[in-house]
């Protein structure tokens, strides 16, 4: 499908929402007809209700508002009451009188009708372009988020993955990074852009070493194999009480069988790959290998720096850290590459132009910093999307496996709270200072 462009026009337009709601509609075949509901977890949404949400979403934004931020009435009476997140309690998503999957399924298909017609009518005016981008870009993070539900509930792995064979080419040690001032956050001509990567600002980063590969799964067994998750020594106080209450000894779904590592995928255990991108770690247990390797996590703004920046001209930032033409499956495993982490040395067509290698795809990386506004921060009219996690969320950088291509940019800034492991996250390392 042809990726988002700064301003993408009225064909890429549709072909983003068809895209979305393909992985949705995947999705769906992978749910056991007795688990619509699903067990209540504070992690997951029931997918019921999930779908439904889409749904009211994508018409609240694309049909129901207006410039002048009044809204029009919904398709039918209750939805809000029903389908917004920003009202509904999480905990009553489980009990709410919810239509049928037939008619949740009808729902979808009525609204991307309607939204498709109104796009075809229309064109790619500014507003109906900025607010289907933003309901398009919200269902490909709720399919992402589908994908560590299915992991999350044990679904049985279902739509078929392109399992690619890719060129390994290996890579070690550290890139030595110059620093120097740049602007940290998304500029005015970047297109669509959220609220919190508002605006580039300039920081200044002092020179620092990062590893060129993240994490492996092979590393972080080194860590664990050597009592991590038993030295207090290594853990902050905030790590040591979530691995307490969690009474954690190794990565979530991680086992061992006569000796060797094995990893829960959906249903299955299989061999942990020793190579692959470790995931499924949360940010206190990133922070613990980090002090047993005598490592740190990466900045924000250093993260930033070395995926956008280039040598001898740091003021010009790239849009993806290996230049501005869209990802492919040379550059990055996003989602339809693999369908899993793959081998850290994998990719190389997607290096920085420091040096650093899949600083997108495969796994979110954590970062040291904690989520909070730029300078001058106004929030955008999805003010739910940012605002409320300031302060409490740890930031996250560079898209997973499971991560729709069209939806990342060097700027782009994830945010999850630290004690997280269903996510699809993972992490690298920088020297310490």
């Amino acid at each position: 499908m042809p990726s988002a462009s700064f301003q993408p026009d009225t064909t890429t337009l549709l072909a983003l929402l068809d895209a979305a709601r393909g992985r949705t509609l995947a999705f769906s075949a992978r749910v056991p007809q007795s688990q619509w509901l699903g067990p209540y977890l504070k992690i997951v949404n029931p997918p019921l209700w999930e779908l439904g949400h889409l749904a009211w979403f994508q018409e609240h934004w694309c049909l129901r508002y207006q410039p002048d931020g009044t809204l029009a009435a919904p398709m039918f009476d209750n939805a809000d009451a029903l389908y917004n997140s920003a009202i509904v309690p999480h905990a009553e998503r489980w009990k709410l009188p919810l239509p049928t999957l037939n008619d949740t399924q009808q729902y979808l298909r009525n609204v991307l009708d309607a939204v498709r017609a109104r796009i075809n009518r229309e064109g790619a005016a500014k507003h109906l372009r900025y607010f289907t981008q933003l309901a398009v870009f919200h269902e490909e993070m709720h399919n992402e988020a589908f994908d560590y539900t299915c992991q999350t509930l044990g679904y049985a792995e279902k739509n078929s993955q392109l399992n690619q064979i890719l060129k390994i080419d290996p890579l070690s040690g550290d890139a030595a990074i110059a620093g120097g001032r740049f602007l940290l956050g998304a500029a005015s001509d970047d297109g669509f852009v959220f609220d919190n990567e508002k605006w580039g600002h300039e920081v200044e980063v002092p020179p620092f070493c990062m590893a060129r590969t993240a994490v492996s799964n092979s590393a972080f067994a080194a860590f664990v194999d050597d009592a991590g998750y038993q030295r207090r020594e290594l853990w902050s106080d905030a790590g040591w009480r979530w691995r307490d209450a969690a009474n954690a000894t190794a990565p979530l779904y991680w086992q061992k069988q006569a000796g060797d590592w094995y990893v829960k995928r959906f249903d299955q255990w299989l061999p942990l790959q020793a190579n692959a991108a470790v995931i499924h770690v949360n940010w206190y247990e990133a922070e613990a290998y980090c002090t047993w390797a005598k490592r740190r996590l990466p900045t924000e703004a250093e993260w930033e720096f070395a995926a956008a920046t280039v040598p001898g001209n740091v003021a010009q930032k790239r849009r993806y850290p290996w230049g501005d033409a869209p990802p492919t499956a040379t550059h990055a495993n996003l989602f339809g590459v693999a369908g899993d982490t793959v081998d850290v040395n994998a990719c190389a067509a997607g290096d920085s132009a420091w040096g650093v290698r899949q600083m997108f795809g495969n796994a979110w990386e954590w970062t040291s910093d904690w989520f909070n506004a730029y300078p001058g921060f106004v929030r955008d009219p999805y003010k739910e999307y940012s605002e409320p996690w300031f302060g409490n969320h740890k930031v996250l950088r560079g898209g997973c496996y499971a991560t729709r291509a069209s939806l990342l940019r060097n700027t782009w800034r994830n945010f999850y709270t630290p004690d997280r492991r269903d996510v699809l996250a993972g992490f690298r390392t920088c020297a310490l200072d």
